[in-house]
């Protein structure tokens, strides 16, 4: 026979003031430079702890980061959670004009199905689906918060940052064999995958990140993403503009500034895909190979070395008094060899 251990106390004893120390200690948030939102989430709170508390994390939590211009959700250090927290996790990323069912869980003991959909209605606001979410993970990450990347990142709702997650189970039940000292961990939970669709899932393989990067650097990765993204809309202004004042098949502008208009970035994590997308973009809808956006270091401008503001464009060479030196110029621009068969 297979006996389960001794419990730890239910949530349901504990007051108020120990579920509120229980959940500070793993919860942390904080606005970064550029109005970037940062919140770390160790463990995820089921329903019962958010019924209790969620008015306490909505004023002292949330509302904190609702005005900031996009968001990091950080599940580094999440190793698990409760699985009655996934809906409100996706549902404050989840505009609430509709309600999306996001995943199917089965649970073998019981032998039951539970299907999980969005909120209709969360307590204060949700964060406006126009904003950037990046999280970040590491092959510490595991079950729960590996479900709620996994959903996020199939939902193309965040970019998810760091490294692959674990691959854990979404519930674990420590069994003891007999009346030994020895114990058995099963998972007993799985995800069966988002909208019920029973295809494969991250469990046992893990979540794959939109961009690798080892778990310490993933946090300034994120930053360096949100930055390009923060610059895309004046990016494609300023295209936009050179289009209409200089490009010469003026016929194909108002296709190429409809194009330009219309564009989805929502995969765009670096300049190698900026340049990409837009010169692929670009030269399908102008049928024009010569129409070309490349990325340019810092110290260069497109037509050479960066100058400063008061220096001209462009520097014309004085010629020499000395004949020396006039020689030298010449042969420096110019190469002059006569090629067998009296080839100039």
């Amino acid at each position: 026979t297979l006996e389960a251990p001794r419990q730890a106390p239910a949530l349901t004893n504990l007051t108020q003031e120990e579920l509120l120390a229980r959940l500070q200690k793993g919860i942390r948030h904080e606005v970064l430079e550029g109005n970037v939102g940062y919140l770390r989430v160790d463990d995820i709170p089921g329903q019962e702890v958010v019924s209790k508390l969620g008015g306490f994390l909505v004023a002292s939590v949330w509302r904190k980061l609702m005005g900031t211009s996009a968001l990091v959700l950080d599940l580094r250090h999440c190793t698990g959670g409760h699985i009655s927290g996934i809906p409100y996790f996706i549902s404050y990323l989840h505009p609430g004009n509709t309600v999306l069912h996001v995943d199917t869980i089965y649970d073998r003991p019981s032998n039951t199905t539970t299907e999980i959909w969005t909120l209709p209605q969360v307590l204060g606001e949700r964060y406006s689906s126009n904003k950037d979410v990046v999280v970040l993970t590491s092959g510490h990450t595991g079950g729960v918060a590996e479900d709620i990347t996994y959903i996020l990142k199939q939902m193309r709702r965040a970019i998810v940052v760091g490294e692959r997650t674990g691959g854990g189970a979404l519930d674990l039940q420590k069994l003891r064999i007999g009346q030994s000292d020895f114990f058995l961990t099963v998972p007993v939970s799985r995800s069966l995958g988002p909208l019920g669709g029973g295809s494969q899932t991250w469990e046992g393989s893990g979540v794959l990140p939109c961009v690798g990067t080892p778990a310490e650097q993933a946090l300034e990765k994120a930053l360096a993403i949100l930055t390009l993204r923060r610059a895309l809309p004046g990016v494609v202004q300023h295209l936009q503009g050179a289009l209409q004042a200089y490009y010469t098949l003026v016929d194909r502008v108002p296709a190429l500034l409809h194009h330009l208009a219309n564009m989805d970035f929502s995969s765009v994590v670096s300049e190698e895909d900026l340049v990409a997308k837009l010169n692929s973009g670009l030269q399908t809808a102008s049928e024009d190979p010569r129409l070309l956006v490349r990325a340019v270091r810092p110290k260069e401008t497109p037509s050479g070395p960066e100058v400063g503001e008061d220096e001209p464009l462009e520097v014309v060479p004085t010629v020499p008094d000395d004949e020396a030196a006039r020689q030298a110029l010449v042969g420096t621009m110019f190469q002059v060899s006569v090629l067998p068969g009296n080839v100039g």
